[in-house]
């Protein structure tokens, strides 16, 4: 045991945190002790808190920014310069869609490792009530025994031994002797005067913190929605989705912030107690607790020792030469007084229970259980607890920094949409250049209707066009296309004359179109006569 207390050394985190400055409301220095009874240090973690806050109001200010931003800076959207923006916003919410999830797998950890601190401090906590109520037990119960029920005993067997005065100081012995174990008992401390029911500070701690682990967790799944919600919200191009998604991110970023300040709040007054917590404990209990009793406890080293061991060994002592005169007594005096017997096997089973209560008070006053129960709930409190709390505020820190950055690029993908359906929308659905007019006129019902420019609505067109009359010489030959009309329609397409007088360029045909035109030229002129020839 005389490496015990080496088990347990303040970790390097709690110093640092316990180096943050603390300041009143005034900003003026406070010690940064644990005192959690004055105000000036209850000012100071509260202050710490509200750093928080400036960290929100900065946040949003900055999406108040972005937002004002984004709408009344707008710009024309067009096809060459919406496609980077686009990309290149969508790689941000992307970029720092990752980062949180990178701080929820952080926070997870951070959750769980406070949630084990915390299950190790209420255990300690319950065994060590769990030992004081029995020590509290044993010494009421013994007190009891000896006040009252051995008392009573020798009373009767003062009247039955009136007449033996042998006996009678017998009696006077054992009383001497109860009187003994009562005072040394008196001298155990008493617990009750702490006022401090550790099982119900168990109770109360284990409620709060399953309840802050419940919120933490929800917190996490929230950013774990918002991020597989933000990617399906950009697949589907959905702005409903989007703007559901700018609501709870918004939400999660005040939460995120707030539950940096109260972490960091609570990280920097535990690591205050677990710098030194030997000194807070010992002013705790300076009202009813010696010093030499808590360094006992606290520190359980072999060269301090043991300040009850004096009054354990009167009372062994004593009921030890008790069972010794009860013994003499029932071989002497029942015999003689056989009424005596009873009061007598009385004081003997009074003597023999309480002689075992006091082997028991004995090992719970010894100081290695309760100084085991102190360093499980030291470790779990400094060790897992703050460890877990500091990765929890890394969580919070890297979310709240990381949302706003999510609802920028968020709204502004939302706008780039936006804009873009209004682009649609100004597109005149009857122009003739537009893709969409164009799928839309064409109805598979309107196919036998025929265009201007086929052969049978040209038949009509040539009763009332007439070539004009040409000299041999004069003539010109045809065009191409002409001639090609009549290679594919049989007759020359007089409709598209006006076509030449507008100057409108004849279309163009593929090399292997041309050389069957070339070929055929002689056999059109054959079918259709000396018109056409030059």
């Amino acid at each position: 045991m005389a490496t015990a207390r080496l088990d347990y050394v303040a970790p390097w985190w709690t110093y640092w945190l316990h180096n943050f400055p603390h300041f009143n409301f005034f900003f003026q220095s406070v010690d940064n002790n644990f005192k959690p009874e004055e105000t000036s240090y209850q000012q100071s973690l509260i202050l710490l808190a509200c750093a928080a806050a400036v960290g929100l109001a900065l946040s949003l200010l900055v999406v108040a920014v972005c937002l004002a931003c984004a709408c009344c800076c707008r710009r024309d959207v067009d096809e060459d310069t919406k496609r980077p923006a686009t990309c290149c916003l969508t790689w941000s919410a992307v970029v720092t869609g990752l980062i949180i999830c990178s701080a929820v797998g952080v926070g997870f950890y951070g959750n769980s490792e406070t949630n084990d601190g915390v299950h190790r401090l209420t255990y300690s906590l319950y065994n060590a009530d769990h030992t004081l109520g029995g020590i509290n037990d044993m010494v009421a119960g013994s007190l009891a025994n000896a006040q009252t029920v051995l008392k009573t005993h020798l009373d009767r067997l003062d009247e039955i031994f009136s007449t033996r005065i042998e006996y009678l100081q017998a009696l006077r012995f054992m009383t001497l002797m109860v009187n003994n174990v009562i005072r040394e008992m008196t001298t155990l401390p008493d617990i009750k005067k702490a006022n401090v029911d550790l099982s119900a500070i168990a109770d109360q701690t284990a409620f709060i913190e399953y309840y802050r682990w419940l919120t933490y967790l929800l917190l996490l799944i929230l950013d774990l929605v918002i991020c597989l919600a933000m990617c399906l919200g950009m697949v589907k191009q959905s702005r409903w989705l989007l703007i559901t998604i700018m609501a709870f991110a918004l939400l999660s970023m005040i939460l995120s912030w707030a539950s940096l300040g109260a972490g960091t709040a609570t990280a920097v007054g535990t690591s205050d107690f677990c710098v030194s917590p030997d000194k807070f404990i010992v002013n705790q209990t300076k009202d009813f607790l010696s010093a030499d009793v808590a360094h006992y406890y606290l520190f359980c080293s072999p060269n301090l020792p043991n300040p009850f061991q004096q009054s354990l060994t009167i009372c062994q002592r004593s009921l030890t030469t008790m069972q010794i005169q009860i013994q003499g007594l029932l071989q002497l005096s029942v015999p003689v007084f056989p009424t005596a017997e009873r009061d007598l096997l009385g004081i003997q089973r009074l003597l023999n229970s309480t002689e075992f209560s006091l082997h028991q008070l004995t090992a719970l006053l010894d100081c290695r259980g309760l100084h085991k129960d102190y360093l499980d709930a030291l470790m779990g409190v400094c060790y897992d607890g703050v460890e877990g709390l500091l990765y929890l505020s890394l969580f919070s820190l890297l979310a709240a920094c990381a949302l706003p950055a999510m609802l920028c690029a968020i709204f502004r993908v939302w706008r780039l949409m936006d804009s873009r359906d209004k682009v649609f929308d100004d597109i005149d659905e009857e122009d003739p250049f537009n893709p969409e007019a164009r799928r839309m006129s064409y109805n598979p019902r309107r196919s036998n209707i025929h265009s201007f420019c086929s052969f049978t609505s040209s038949l009509g067109s040539q009763a009332s066009l007439h070539p004009p009359s040409q000299s041999a010489s004069n003539v010109m030959p045809p065009p191409e296309y002409m001639n090609q009309s009549m290679l594919f329609g049989g007759s020359p397409r007089y409709e598209n004359v006006p076509l030449i007088g507008r100057g409108s360029p004849p279309p163009s045909y593929s090399p292997s179109m041309r050389t069957t035109y070339l070929s055929m030229t002689d056999a059109q002129i054959r079918h259709f006569g000396t018109g056409f020839q030059v």
